[in-house]
């Protein structure tokens, strides 16, 4: 998505492992938010100059938060619980730039997702679709045949809202002294 909107940029994982859970007394938001800047924070020191992005995606439901199914069972008691729901999917977005320059924000689409029968829910987990995927779905595969509604950010659903991704940079470039971290 990146590519696609004209950005260069390497990937890199975080040295550090992600936090099993953020306060969970916080809202979906602000744990996205929270996640975001940690993997952002956890790369910065080794590229100093450079901007550095960290993404965080979850999926609200009723007060819950799902992250990633730690495996098969648990994904199929997060799809069954998010078929036929409208939820929230919140990706966080952090941006650090070279001279302590700090964004941090969040993108929240709402999803409707149409009831699934038992055995689209089988074939789905069987599909393995579901892993790495907060709310264990990707609706950039085959689980878009489930959904009946977006409200808001498609690539927010992907896992990375790019629009807000290059309002964040083209601020950050444009102002950034209204964004060092030391103010």
């Amino acid at each position: 998505m990146l590519e696609q909107a004209g950005l260069k940029f390497i990937v890199v994982v975080p040295s550090l492992p992600e936090p099993d859970e953020v306060f969970p007394k916080l809202p979906p938001t602000q744990q996205a938010e929270a996640l975001a800047y940690f993997k952002a924070r956890a790369t910065a020191e080794d590229y100093p100059d450079d901007y550095i992005l960290g993404a965080d995606t979850i999926v609200a439901h009723d007060g819950r938060v799902f992250g990633k199914a730690s495996d098969s069972d648990h994904a199929r008691r997060m799809l069954g619980e998010l078929s036929g729901s409208r939820h929230q999917v919140v990706t966080g977005v952090a941006l650090l730039g070279p001279e302590g320059e700090r964004l941090i924000t969040s993108e929240s689409t709402f999803v409707t997702m149409r009831k699934m029968t038992d055995q689209e829910l089988d074939d789905y987990i069987r599909s393995g679709e579901w892993e790495n995927k907060a709310g264990a779905y990707a609706i950039q595969e085959t689980a878009d045949r489930f959904v009946e509604k977006i409200e808001g950010s498609f690539s927010n659903v992907v896992g990375l809202p790019v629009e807000l991704v290059i309002r964040m940079l083209h601020e950050l470039k444009t102002h950034p002294d209204r964004h060092r971290a030391d103010k």
